[in-house]
């Protein structure tokens, strides 16, 4: 990895009396969220003042994700634009963590000279006390490196303070993945599958419903994988039960499940459990089979077939959502036709279109990068184009239809006045249903009918209130 950083050394300046300030910026995907929430709630454990405006702080700390190359210069292009807050702002100290700190370590210190110092994603549960050494020890030969753990796997009882809604949350339950895929480093830095307990994951959510949490969704690298570390194979279908028994809980979503290898009843669980959410995030990431072996998926179209026709006899009314790479090592035009094809076949609700990015240190790295840059965004973009009008499609199905739809808040276009989400729709990555009546609180569940599609958003009209949280 390349990285260009032009900034000068910084002259540290004394940090104002009172508590200290701390930021917290989060990049990539919900897991990174959840680290994020537990470091605040590390900090604010140890009393120091945790803030969200990053302009006027202290300290900051950048949880950084190092997955493709797109993430990578996000997070060193933030590191670059904070540490101008050390030459004009307030701030003194400028932490990274995250992945892209544990996939690169040492290499950061050197080209980035904006940072303080860099934790791994084992002990980032330690922020609080790195935060103290290095305002109060802030010299040039302090310790500047913490990477002595390899892992982190917080539980019921760790400290976390959640950023968003109150009505919903993310609940990580394991660390790490067993499966090598070719494309992807993660289990070179995350590490090999690690599990919390049914007990810890239990525990947890409960006391997010007390809290005022109605939807759930559990998250991880490999969902289906939960307990074969303890060889405890299908451990999943256990966990789902314990949590559906949650009274406070209304909505339990399943992110990331593999196409291939689901735990035995986990389909029926789908179809005979009303608070599961009638969703299905499934990575298929390519149909040709010559692609899935060169990618080592450990899969076949037939297989992945098979489990698409089992999800959609079971529950009819499922939504399944779905991401691909395009521009795989040696994929030629027709095996992306038959991507495309596939995509046309199977009527997807979401579909994540990536372009392949050669990660070093995977096992895709031995077929270097034959198809060029523009090839690869000519086929995202056709795929992309092809599921707009299959989405667009699906919503006007719906028109005229009633739904059950959780508000979210305020609506982000202002053509309307609220927004909100079906079970159908999981959180920040896909569509919501705007409304525009008043009158409807964050956490409210309502029946909504569906008077119009607007690609993957869709228009309803409140038909009545079903069940609303207290409002604090």
């Amino acid at each position: 990895m390349k990285i260009k950083s032009t900034a000068p050394a910084t002259t540290r300046r004394r940090r104002s009396r009172g508590r200290p300030t701390v930021a917290v910026v989060t990049l990539g995907c919900p897991k990174n969220q959840v680290d994020s929430e537990v470091m605040l709630g590390q900090l604010a454990q140890a009393g120091l003042d945790v803030i969200e405006d990053e302009r006027v702080a202290d300290a900051i700390i950048v949880n950084t994700c190092g997955f493709i190359d797109t993430a990578k210069e996000e997070s060193i292009n933030t590191i670059i634009e904070l540490g101008a807050l050390k030459r004009r702002g307030r701030c003194t100290t400028l932490i990274a963590t995250g992945c892209l700190t544990q996939r690169y370590q040492g290499e950061l210190l050197k080209e980035l000279p904006e940072l303080d110092a860099i934790v791994g994603t084992g002990d980032f549960p330690r922020i609080a006390e790195i935060i103290a050494a290095r305002l109060e020890q802030g010299s040039p030969g302090s310790r500047r490196e913490w990477f002595e753990h390899p892992t982190f796997l917080y539980d019921a009882g760790t400290p976390r303070r959640r950023i968003g809604p109150r009505h919903w949350a993310y609940v990580k339950i394991s660390e790490g993945c067993d499966k090598r895929c070719a494309f992807c480093a993660i289990p070179s830095f995350r590490g090999d599958l690690a599990s919390r307990t049914i007990e810890s994951v239990v525990r947890e959510a409960t006391a997010l419903g007390v809290d005022g949490v109605r939807e759930i969704n559990l998250i991880a690298q490999d969902l289906p994988a939960f307990g074969i570390d303890r060889g405890r194979k299908g451990e999943l279908i256990e966990l789902v039960h314990a949590l559906t028994a949650i009274d406070d809980l209304r909505w339990l979503r399943l992110m990331y499940l593999y196409p291939h290898k689901l735990p035995a009843g986990l389909i029926d669980l789908f179809a005979d459990e009303p608070k599961l959410c009638p969703y299905v995030e499934m990575p298929i990431q390519h149909i040709d089979d010559g692609i899935l072996r060169r990618m080592n998926r450990g899969g076949t179209s037939a297989e992945i077939r098979l489990t698409l026709d089992r999800f959609r006899e079971r529950i009819p009314d499922v939504a399944i959502r779905t991401s691909f790479i395009v521009g795989f090592p040696g994929e030629t035009e027709r095996e992306f036709e038959r991507l495309v094809d596939f995509v046309d076949e199977q009527r997807f609700d979401r579909v994540a279109v990536f372009t392949y990015s050669m990660e070093e240190g995977t096992a895709a790295e031995k077929f270097g990068d034959p198809v060029d840059a523009g090839t690869k965004a000519e086929r995202r973009q056709r795929l992309l184009d092809l599921q707009l009008e299959i989405a667009q499609g699906k919503g006007d199905a719906l028109v005229g239809s009633r739904r059950t739809v959780m508000i979210e808040g305020p609506a982000q276009d202002d053509e309307f006045a609220f927004e909100g989400r079906m079970a159908t729709q999981a959180p920040e990555i896909d569509g919501v249903v705007y409304v525009s009546e008043q009158g409807v609180e964050p956490g409210e569940f309502v029946e909504v009918e569906i008077i119009e599609a607007l690609g993957y958003d869709l228009v309803g009209s409140v038909v009545s209130p079903r069940h609303s949280l207290p409002v604090l």
